[in-house]
Order: structure tokens, then sequence, then C-alpha cells
């Protein structure tokens, strides 16, 4: 990942005390760099994943999720989010009261109302603030 793309979005999402990753894949840098300045990160994936030191790996998948995974977390974020899992994950942040932020594929457009903001090389779209 760009290390500026990766701070901006750590810089975001720094003040959350605890944080959950949604299909983390192979991507641990933003939950790295969260944990690194005292966040308390959970990553997750439907398979099982390698994750830095700090970081805390649960096997789940966001369609038919394990909620107390996420019930704890001030926010739930992803990366790189195909539209298919827009509404899935926005239920599991609403059903537990979380900030909701993701980046997408690209091209894709968010399946669910969101707040666009422009960072240098991405877009975040906030689904749940």
């Amino acid at each position: 990942m760009n290390p500026h793309i990766r701070d901006e979005i750590v810089t975001r999402l720094a003040d959350y005390p605890r944080a959950v990753e949604v299909g983390i894949g192979n991507r641990p840098d933003v939950a790295d760099e969260l944990a690194a300045t005292g966040v308390a990160v959970t990553a997750t994936d439907i398979r099982p994943r390698t994750v830095p030191e700090g970081v805390e790996f649960r096997l789940d998948d966001v369609t038919d999720p394990v909620v107390d995974v996420y019930e704890s977390a001030d926010v739930i974020y992803a990366q790189n989010l195909p539209p298919e899992l827009h509404r899935p994950a926005l239920s599991v942040a609403e059903e537990c009261d979380s900030v909701f932020v993701f980046t997408t594929l690209g091209g894709d457009q968010p399946s669910i109302p969101v707040r666009r903001e422009t960072i240098p090389g991405e877009t975040l779209f906030w689904a749940r603030e």
C-alpha cells in the first residue's frame, strides 16, 4: 500500500480506541500502524491470515458474522471492499453501533449511502459516523 494513503487512513482512524478491519487479506499496513498508535485492532477474513504483532485475528465472514467479533468496535473499516459486502458490513456496524468507513476496488461505487472524503490517492466512504 502507498504509505501516504496508509497514513491518511490511519490519521482518520487513530482516535477510535477499538477498530475491526473487515477482510484484511494480504494488506496489514493500516492495521499494523493503527496498533502502533495504541488502537486495539482486530482483523477479520474468511481465510486464515497472518497479521502483525499487536493485531488480533478472527476468522469471520461479514455476510454471516459472529457479532461478538465486532460488538466492542468503535469503528469498523475495510479496504478495497467489493460492493456485495457494503450492505452486510453496514448491517454489522449498525447492529454494533459502530462507525463504518471503507474504500472500494478501483472504479467500484458504493452500493449504500455514504459521505465521500477525498484523500490523496484514494476516496474514503463514510457510511456510518
